[in-house]
């Protein structure tokens, strides 16, 4: 009887918040509540709702709900939905100059990564998105990628050379993988596992959580802790909806942001040691993984093949030499 008294009682107090709310906010993504995306836009959703005094009623929807990352752009043109955190790559096609990201060996850790992002450099790839028609907030991490290989360890440039790789649709990663001899495959993120269980492809980057969560390491023999190239997300919000809102109500998604931005990043430090972790012990019990980390003199020699192919990106229409070299300087 008590439990269900409190659950009508709860049930009413959320009721009575929506009913107050002047301002419904709905927060798309694709991941799931416990990743560090999901628990971010969750934090999210409650302080914004606690510095607005309940006028702003967040809604968050996991898992593609209501629509996938390629959807979402249109959506919030449309105020169908009020905030998303696509990948960096959803938004090439009319802000190109985002492959910043995916330079490879351009960033020294995650403090120079979060350097560029909180500079002037993060400051106008942002501007670029917002004159595009939506309001960009904040950068959310994943982390670093790593290579994994089926072949042999993959330490210097010269393992790479001969192996396909998978990678995303990048005309950066592309150039990357050539670089060093290797052949680059296009390929869907959901036919990866298959095509390396097959031996389709011979490797793959990626993020320690995707190489987790999908047990790439189960079809690989080798894992290089290379830390060569970043993926993350890019918070936007609907040009509308934010312009409906008075100041003082924007001054608290901004507050309420960048708390949660502090928190997102924190989380994805948590999640990548405990699946790298995991890993591990995997690699440990079995041994049918080895896990290699490249040494100073590796990572310099990886550095000289593959900066080398950053001037094919110096173009303004692609990423801009300027941009380049002010994140390069932003790593001392």
């Amino acid at each position: 009887m008590k439990k269900t008294v409190k659950a009508i009682m709860i049930a009413s107090l959320l009721a009575t918040s929506a009913f107050s709310a002047q301002y419904v906010l709905k927060f798309s993504h694709v991941v799931s509540p416990d990743t560090p995306k999901g628990k971010a836009a969750n934090y999210f959703a409650k302080r914004l709702e606690e510095l607005s005094g309940g006028k702003i009623d967040v809604q968050v929807y996991p898992n593609a709900q209501l629509y996938g990352d390629k959807a979402v752009l249109k959506a919030l043109k449309l105020n169908s939905v009020q905030m998303a955190c696509p990948s960096f790559s959803k938004f090439g096609r009319f802000v190109p100059q985002l492959a910043l990201f995916d330079l490879p060996f351009l960033f020294k850790d995650m403090n120079h990564v979060h350097k560029v992002q909180d500079s002037e450099v993060g400051a106008k790839l942002k501007s670029m998105v917002t004159k595009k028609g939506y309001v960009a907030l904040e950068f959310w991490d994943n982390g670093f990628k790593e290579l994994t290989s089926s072949k042999k360890a993959i330490l210097w440039p010269k393992d790479a050379a001969g192996q396909k790789f998978r990678i995303m649709s990048s005309k950066v990663l592309e150039a990357q993988f050539k670089a060093v001899g290797a052949n680059p495959q296009m390929m869907p993120f959901s036919e990866v596992y298959s095509a390396l269980q097959q031996g389709v492809i011979d490797g793959e980057e990626n993020t320690i959580s995707n190489i987790y969560t999908k047990k790439f390491y189960e079809v690989q023999k080798y894992m290089t802790m290379s830390n060569h190239g970043y993926l993350g997300y890019l918070v936007v919000m609907s040009k509308t909806f934010w312009n409906s809102l008075p100041a003082d109500l924007q001054k608290d998604v901004k507050k309420a942001m960048k708390e949660a931005t502090a928190k997102e990043r924190q989380y994805a430090i948590e999640l990548n040691n405990s699946q790298f972790a995991k890993i591990k012990a995997y690699a440990d019990k079995t041994g049918k993984l080895k896990i290699y980390n490249l040494t100073p003199e590796q990572r310099a020699a990886w550095e000289k093949v593959e900066r080398k192919i950053y001037p094919q990106f110096y173009s303004p229409k692609k990423i801009g030499k300027k941009l380049i070299q002010a994140a390069l300087k932003l790593a001392k």
